[in-house]
């Protein structure tokens, strides 16, 4: 496939495809060793992981796909793009590659579709690296209830696959003190070209408003990889998914390390990958003298 406005520079990695569900699946599978697995979220794709994967990649062997309505993957009009059918497809994946004994990393939708696999495959995490996300109903949340108002409008559909809005407005107002520079948040608006191409994006925003018990339960069946070695990574001026979600990973984990980044926002891996893979790197060996 053939994609102009890929910066080749920024992303200089082969593009892998798995058939799944009838489509298309893109993935990245970059240098050898121990195995880290990285699941994005909205309105994403492994791209956002790319810094992280340079430098991780000439010690581990790292992978990273792009869902199913996302980045390099297919992006059909009809297609079941629930939380719950990526995770069901993640789950695919993993099995098919014969992955084991890897480390998982995932961040914001990822938190719940690829935790949501860990916790009925427990025996193949190693370790867990989680990046401000959340496992949880957020119902009596306030910031949700303000949310939850506006994503029942009828204007949202609109919103989404007409005028681009969750890469072109959201993303960049999540970010912190560094700002996305426009050639950047151009990889990331590009993926979505037309409408035709925006109902992942959409179908996320509507798990939000839809899938909360769902989440809930997940939260509570946590116990099967509760003891796993956790790693907490957190943009403390994430305006989307605040610092009290860190604490209640940290509550309801019983093996976490953090690393809070008091300048980034929402995208730590995009905004501040060195401090992102350091604390990585020194997780994975047990050096925990700068890691909570």
């Amino acid at each position: 496939m053939k994609y102009d406005w890929l910066d080749k520079s920024e992303y200089p990695f082969e593009s892998n495809y798995f058939n799944v569900n009838g489509q298309n699946l893109h993935y990245i599978d970059e240098g050898e060793g121990e195995i880290f697995l990285f699941v994005h979220g909205t309105p994403s794709w492994s791209f956002d992981f790319r810094k992280v994967i340079k430098i991780l990649r000439t010690k581990y062997r790292c992978i990273a796909l792009d869902h199913i309505g996302f980045g390099l993957s297919d992006k059909p009009a009809k297609y079941d793009y629930s939380t719950q059918n990526h995770s069901k497809t993640l789950e695919k994946f993993v099995l098919e590659k014969k992955l084991e004994k890897f480390t998982l990393i995932v961040h914001d939708f990822g938190g719940p579709i690829g935790l949501n696999f860990a916790i009925h495959y427990p025996e193949r995490i190693q370790k867990l690296v989680i990046v401000n996300s959340w496992l949880w109903s957020s119902e009596d949340d306030p910031d949700y209830k303000k949310l939850r108002r506006v994503l029942k409008s009828p204007l949202i559909p609109f919103l989404y696959r007409y005028l681009n809005f969750s890469p072109r407005f959201i993303l960049p107002q999540s970010f912190g003190e560094q700002k996305l520079p426009k050639s950047v948040l151009k990889q990331y608006t590009k993926p979505f070209a037309d409408r035709t191409q925006r109902y992942g994006a959409l179908g996320f925003a509507m798990s939000l408003l839809n899938d909360q018990d769902w989440f809930e339960e997940i939260w509570s069946k946590r116990n099967s990889i509760s003891g796993k070695p956790t790693l907490l990574i957190w943009g403390m001026k994430d305006s989307i998914v605040k610092p009290y979600h860190l604490e209640k990973f940290r509550e309801g984990f019983n093996d976490t390390h953090s690393l809070e980044l008091a300048t980034s926002g929402h995208f730590p891996q995009e905004e501040q990958p060195a401090e992102v893979s350091k604390a990585i790197e020194e997780f994975m060996v047990g050096n925990m003298e700068r890691i909570r």
